[in-house]
């Protein structure tokens, strides 16, 4: 997604006295730039000199975002005061997606990314079809407003191969997340699911990773609870930063 994801998240964190900093990841909506690794360990990195000015922040992240975010965490245990992953399973880590999520949430948009040539001869000029099916999919029956939906397929037409680097660096960050297991981080972490989407799977993930996890699902909704319901993801992601002292990003 790109940080318009965040567009009803950043004013109800700025009243309670946060500084949010939208970021898009390179690739995700927007041209990659310099950046040609999309291991996620890199995007860590590159994420990590993004923010370099702030000694504390949180940081929030969705799906990719949400698997940079620990990495991050993991890399700047100093600098990250706590950490919220939306709707995100890190890749290498065995959850099953739970009913009723299973049965909207894709199963075939990871396979038929990461198959080399497969989405550069099918996409370009059908990227209605192909993101279009996958946002609708995702987000359950709560569905996505139509100029949300509209406005991603627009940012995503002309980075085909760019967003698929995320899926096909799938072995390294594998790797790089089963690291964590030998030396899950401190930090505290929210995991938010949606009922209709990766649901309790987003936390169960995370606990192998992680020693403080806080899970929540919200349930109503689909892959996408920032904005499917802004006010009530707002005020749990509000009040898990503000228990864990958390400012900044």
């Amino acid at each position: 997604m790109t940080e318009a994801h965040w567009r009803e998240l950043v004013p109800r964190l700025l009243a309670h006295g946060f500084m949010p900093v939208p970021i898009t990841l390179p690739g995700l909506g927007k041209p990659a730039g310099n950046m040609s690794s999309f291991r996620k360990t890199d995007l860590a990195r590159w994420l990590g000199n993004e923010v370099g000015g702030l000694t504390r922040f949180s940081i929030v992240g969705h799906d990719w975002g949400g698997t940079v975010a620990l990495l991050l965490a993991a890399a700047m245990p100093e600098s990250v005061n706590a950490v919220v992953i939306e709707e995100e399973v890190l890749p290498g880590i065995d959850v099953d997606i739970p009913a009723p999520g299973a049965g909207h949430y894709p199963s075939w948009h990871g396979p038929f990314n990461r198959a080399p040539g497969l989405a550069e001869q099918l996409v370009p000029g059908r990227e209605d079809a192909y993101y279009g099916t996958f946002l609708q999919q995702s987000a359950g029956p709560a569905g996505l407003d139509p100029d949300a939906v509209r406005s991603y397929v627009d940012a995503y037409v002309g980075v085909l191969e760019a967003g698929l680097g995320y899926y096909r660096s799938r072995a390294d960050d594998i790797a790089d997340v089963r690291r964590l297991e030998d030396n899950p981080i401190h930090t505290p972490v929210l995991a938010v699911g949606g009922r209709y989407a990766i649901g309790h799977a987003v936390a169960d993930g995370l606990r192998t990773l992680a020693t403080n996890v806080t899970g929540i699902v919200l349930e109503e909704l689909g892959h996408y609870p920032a904005e499917q319901q802004p006010a009530l993801t707002a005020e749990v992601i509000v009040d898990f930063l503000l228990r864990a002292g958390g400012d900044g990003a």
